[in-house]
Parts: C-alpha cells; sequence; structure tokens
C-alpha cells in the first residue's frame, strides 16, 4: 500500500510561466520533506504547462494536471483539494516563496500548540523577487469574529490539520475566496494561531487579482454580505476595520 505524505501542498496557477520555477523550488527545498505538491493548472496560455511537466518528470512528489477550461482560482484550488492525501494541507500561491524551513518550523509551531489551524508572519518582495525590507507581522489568535474584522491571514502562510476541520471547500469569489474559506472553518468553532515568524515570501506584483484594491474590497463586501449573510450595519463595522487594518498592514 502507498504511503500517504503527511503535508499536502496546494498550489492552483494561471499563466505562472515566469514565476512558478521558483516558486516551485521552494517547495522542493524543504528541510521537511514528507510532502506531496498538488498543482492545477486553469487553462494557461503561456508556457506554465511546460514548467509543470519539466518538474514532475524532476521530482516524482509533484503532481499536476491542466485544465482545458478557464474556470477561476475557487474551483481550481478546489481541484488541487480533491486529490489531496495529506492529513496537513499547506497553501502556496504559484507566484510566491516560502522559506526553507517554513514547513518544519510551522508543523513544529502546531504540534507544541495543540494547534490545527495555523498562520505565519511573512516577507514582501517585488515582481524580480528583490526583498521590499517589509515584514508583515502576526500575532495572537483569531476566532470567527475577530477575522471578520481583521484579514491579516496571508494564504500561502496557512497550515490546516484536516483530520481536526474536517473537509476544507473554497467558496467561489474571484479574489477573497481564502478569506471565505478561512471562515467557513472558523465558524464551525476552531481558532487560527498566529506564528510571528516570517517563513514566506509574498510577491506584489503590478497585474495580480489582489493588487486592485477596489474590485478587492468589493469582493471582501460580498462575502461578508453574500456569504456570511451579515446584517448591513455589521457588515459595514466589519468592513471598516479591515480597511484600518489593511492600511496599518501595509504601513
Amino acid at each position: 500500500m502507498e504511503r500517504q505524505p503527511l503535508v499536502s501542498v496546494i498550489m492552483p496557477c494561471y499563466n505562472m510561466e515566469r514565476f512558478l520555477p521558483q516558486t516551485i523550488a521552494s517547495v522542493v527545498q524543504q528541510t521537511f520533506e514528507d510532502w506531496e505538491l498538488i498543482i492545477v493548472d486553469d487553462a494557461s496560455t503561456d508556457g506554465t504547462v511546460e514548467v509543470l511537466q519539466r518538474a514532475g518528470e524532476q521530482d516524482r512528489r509533484i503532481h499536476w494536471t491542466a485544465k482545458t477550461e478557464h474556470s477561476g482560482i475557487a474551483d481550481t484550488r478546489n481541484r488541487c483539494l480533491q486529490t489531496a492525501k495529506g492529513r496537513f494541507l499547506a497553501f502556496l500561491d504559484a507566484d510566491d516563496l516560502w522559506y526553507p524551513e517554513k514547513l518544519q518550523r510551522q508543523l513544529q509551531f502546531m504540534e507544541e500548540h495543540g494547534s490545527c489551524f495555523s498562520y505565519t508572519s511573512y516577507r514582501l518582495i517585488d515582481e524580480e523577487g528583490n526583498d521590499l525590507d517589509k515584514t508583515v507581522r502576526v500575532s495572537g489568535n483569531l476566532d470567527y469574529n475577530a477575522y471578520l474584522r481583521n484579514t491579516i491571514i496571508g494564504c500561502s502562510t496557512v497550515m490546516i490539520d484536516r483530520e481536526a476541520v474536517g473537509e476544507v471547500k473554497v467558496p467561489s469569489f474571484r479574489t477573497s475566496e481564502d478569506t471565505a474559506t478561512w471562515l467557513d472553518i472558523l465558524k464551525k468553532g476552531f481558532v487560527a494561531h498566529a506564528f510571528d515568524e516570517p517563513l514566506t515570501a509574498y510577491r506584489v506584483r503590478r497585474q495580480s487579482a489582489s493588487s486592485n484594491k477596489m474590485k478587492a474590497s468589493y469582493d471582501l463586501w460580498k462575502v461578508y454580505r453574500n456569504h456570511e449573510k451579515l446584517p448591513f450595519f455589521k457588515a459595514l463595522y466589519c468592513f471598516c476595520h479591515y480597511a484600518f487594518n489593511a492600511v496599518k498592514k501595509r504601513l
């Protein structure tokens, strides 16, 4: 019987030929080696598939598929989740990077704190991979109501023990699908534990979906109102706190 990996790394991608080799390398170079990397390509039009073919040939822990029709980030991430075999899920966007001890340090943290959901601090890099000398620090633990007011959790920093939290499914939103996912988990009564160690590099890109702040903010508003069914004034209260914390995070 085939032994299952402890950690499944979830990576959707679309037109990431430029960044994907470095991102994949940051997984391959992890000091913790008991992982599988699940990549689903969302019908890219650049050379992404060729990059995936080479990566799969070089490391048997890398498993990838390519869709024939573009369907968006939520569906693509869910397809990754459907084939993941590990007890722990670690999320990594295809343009971000992990530092070599990311998986090892975060697993140790979760074991020490009895955590089933953790997230970490992260560094900012530019499109060329240059460090921007800025660390987004996290502190304290977040329950459902706290996270509604402060969407501090960076997707590429998250690790989840699905043996504890159960099935993880991504709701269909263009830019806030990760926020809606974490809210679905926290709504069950779980707590996200903050690990204040920068183990991920978040790439700041001009053309990314999340770089359009107006659209991202509108998408988050739809999460509050349509997904969480918050009353208007509670949604407005949470949104104002989100906006304040988003500005503070970037200062």
